[in-house]
Order: C-alpha cells, then sequence, then structure tokens
C-alpha cells in the first residue's frame, strides 16, 4: 500500500480587509515598548523593562504554482490607512506595516493588512542599535577617499530611521540545456611590426594567441534556495541589492512585536514580478554553470532552456537604518545594513582634494617622462 502524498504547502495568507493598529505598553510603566535589537525582546525606553517575544512558529514557505492558480490573485496596491495611537490618541495616515506617533513617540503596529495584501512570513529582527548604526555611519564617511574634511567631521547623521524593508526568497529545482562554444587557445608564430618608441617600428618575431572553436552542448541543473528580490521600490532598488547578501539564518517568524518602534514598509512589487526578477538572478548562475560544464579556455553560451519546479516564495521584513545628512545645501542618503553593517550611500566629493590629486599625478608623470628622456639623451650621446 501506497504511502499518502505529502500534504501540499499552505497558500500565503492574505489579510483581512480591516486592519487595527498595535500598540505595545509596558506593564510596569505604561510608556509604550520599542523592540531591542540584538535580542528578542522589547524594552521599554523609560523604565528599562523587558517583555521576551515568544512566538515559536516555525517559517513556512508558500508554492508559488498554488498562488498563480488562485483567481483573483492578492494585488498588491499600497493604500493609505489611519493609525491611531492608543497613548495620546493622535491619528497618522500611512502606508506602513508600522509608524511611530509623530507626538508622543509611541510604538504603532498594524494588526492586519487591507487591500488583500500577503502578509509577511518572516522578519529579520534589527542587530545593530541605533548608536552602533552611527559608529558604522562614521566609519563609512571616514573610509571615503576625496570626501570634504567638513563632512569626516560629521560624528552622526541628522536624521537616522529603523526601517523594515520587505523582499521576496525564492526557491527553485532548475533543469537547464544549452547550445554553446567551446574555445581552445592554440599559439601560432608570426612576425608583426612593433613600435620602436620614438615614433618608427621594427619588425619582431612572437607567438601570438589564437582560438579555435567547437561546438557544445549539455545540461546543468541547480537547485536555488533563497533568492532574494526586493519588494519594495520607495528605496534604490540597486543599492538594495549591494546590501547583500543577508543573513537569513537569523529570520524569525513573523510577529508585529519585532516591529514596535520601527518603520516597515509594504510590498508594491508583487509574487509575479519578483519572480521574473529572482528568474534573472537564476539564470546568470546558470549560465556560469554552462560555462563551467563546456570547459577549455573560453565559452559561448548561444541557446539555454530553463525549467523550474518547486517554485516556492515567502514575504520576509530586512532591516536596514536609513541615514540622511546636508552637506552644502544638498541632503545625502545613506544605507546601513542593520543584519550585517553593510553601509551603502551617497557622498559628496572634495573638488579640491580632487584637483591636487590630478595635479600630483600630473607631476609624478612629467617627472617619469624627464627622467626617460634624460636616460635616453644619456644612452644616445655615448
Amino acid at each position: 500500500m501506497s504511502e499518502a502524498a505529502p500534504p501540499p504547502p499552505p497558500l500565503p495568507t492574505p489579510s483581512s480587509p480591516a486592519a487595527a493598529p498595535m500598540t505595545f505598553s509596558c506593564t510596569s510603566c505604561g510608556a509604550q515598548m520599542t523592540y531591542a535589537p540584538g535580542t528578542t525582546a522589547m524594552r521599554c525606553p523609560s523604565c528599562g523593562t523587558e517583555q521576551q517575544i515568544e512566538s515559536q512558529l516555525q517559517i513556512v514557505e508558500h508554492s508559488y504554482d498554488a498562488w498563480a492558480a488562485v483567481p483573483p490573485k492578492p494585488v498588491a496596491l499600497i493604500g493609505k490607512q489611519v493609525l491611531t495611537c492608543e497613548g495620546c490618541g493622535a491619528t497618522t495616515e500611512t502606508d506602513e506595516y508600522s509608524d511611530i506617533c509623530q507626538f508622543c513617540g509611541g510604538a504603532l503596529v498594524v494588526a492586519s493588512e487591507p487591500d488583500g495584501l500577503i502578509v509577511p512570513e518572516a522578519v529579520v529582527p534589527f542587530a545593530l542599535n541605533r548608536t552602533t548604526a552611527n559608529m558604522a555611519y562614521a566609519a563609512w564617511v571616514k573610509s571615503r577617499w576625496f570626501a570634504p574634511n567638513a563632512l569626516k567631521a560629521v560624528g552622526s547623521t541628522d536624521a537616522i530611521k529603523g526601517t523594515y524593508v520587505p523582499h521576496w526568497t525564492f526557491d527553485a529545482k532548475t533543469q537547464s540545456d544549452y547550445v554553446g562554444e567551446r574555445g581552445e587557445h592554440y599559439y601560432v608564430t608570426e612576425t608583426v611590426p612593433v613600435s620602436d618608441g620614438k615614433g618608427g617600428t621594427h619588425m619582431e618575431t612572437m607567438e601570438v594567441m589564437r582560438t579555435r572553436w567547437s561546438p557544445a552542448s549539455g545540461h546543468v541543473a541547480r537547485d536555488f534556495d533563497d533568492v532574494v528580490v526586493p519588494a519594495n521600490r520607495r528605496l534604490p532598488i540597486d543599492r538594495l541589492d549591494k546590501m547583500g547578501p543577508w543573513n537569513l539564518t537569523v529570520a524569525k517568524h513573523f510577529d508585529p512585536h519585532y516591529l514596535a518602534g520601527y518603520a516597515a514598509l509594504r510590498y508594491d512589487l508583487d509574487p509575479d514580478a519578483g519572480l521574473a526578477v529572482a528568474k534573472t538572478q537564476m539564470q546568470d548562475v546558470i549560465t556560469g554553470d554552462c560555462r563551467g560544464d563546456i570547459g577549455g579556455d573560453e565559452q559561448r553560451v548561444t541557446q539555454l532552456s530553463v525549467q523550474y519546479t518547486a517554485l516556492m516564495f515567502k514575504l520576509v521584513l530586512l532591516p536596514i537604518w536609513v541615514a540622511s545628512y546636508l552637506y552644502a545645501g544638498k541632503r545625502y542618503q545613506v544605507m546601513i545594513n542593520a543584519n550585517t553593517g553593510e553601509v551603502v550611500g551617497d557622498r559628496p566629493y572634495s573638488k579640491v582634494k580632487i584637483a591636487f590629486a590630478v595635479l600630483g599625478a600630473l607631476i609624478v608623470i612629467a617627472a617619469i617622462v624627464a627622467i626617460y628622456l634624460a636616460a635616453s639623451s644619456s644612452g644616445g650621446s655615448s
């Protein structure tokens, strides 16, 4: 008797149409608690009381094919919602998962999502606190070549905000057929004209490399796990990509307590669009596999056919500190990976320092030319 097939993985949970703010009050003094980076607890900024986050649920990935087959799909439309602070009663209009009351600093977290959006399955909690993030920022500024001295003297940012940014992760098993060419290097002896450095040429015999190409084809297989794709376009996608790789081994099952005191963006890139980006990343790796399979000294891949199976995905919130500073009337932005400490961002350049560097290089080149000419003149007169 054959064993029963395992149940399919669950579909991602679309949110309910109504969203209610969640606030987390300290049991000792009533102040709003916030998540303490690097821990599994919320901490009261007023009295220091801690409350453990005790969720033990496992992170579950979802079948992409099952999600795609459900009509209608949840849509990724960002809509404003109103959060009410239970601390002071003020209301805030936002398009984020969580926010901070602009009047009393109370933490606001959305209990459920409007507009049928997919609820995050996982969250990588903040590992760097505000102080550590400012230190990473200051070290980054000081390491920038040609940065103005005034910028290097900046000890901290004008404003730094902790924000969770949504990302899709995709898993896939792939089988790929390719057609290409294998290049083998060989050498021939040729007599060729060579410059003599004085405006003339002379003939020299040397070994010249040539490449012999032959047809190649084959099959490669690779499994992918957690290909990460940014799911919100409010921040520059190329810079978010540069902030990786992310340490997803520390991810926790999504629990709103981890969002307390931090902003959290909602996705505006749906799973379909995210998968297209992920496939591009996968195909770059697969092309490398094909080149390795072809072998030789050079390779060309002219045709590639990829079959994707066991496609799985999830929505995970990843932590960054967004720092901004004003210099010479222009605002610059720096993003700090609050998981690893990687820093990516804008910086101004000192025109004076660049000018001196160019001048110094020209002086060095002129000195080398003068020495060469003097040596040539001396050799010619002897």
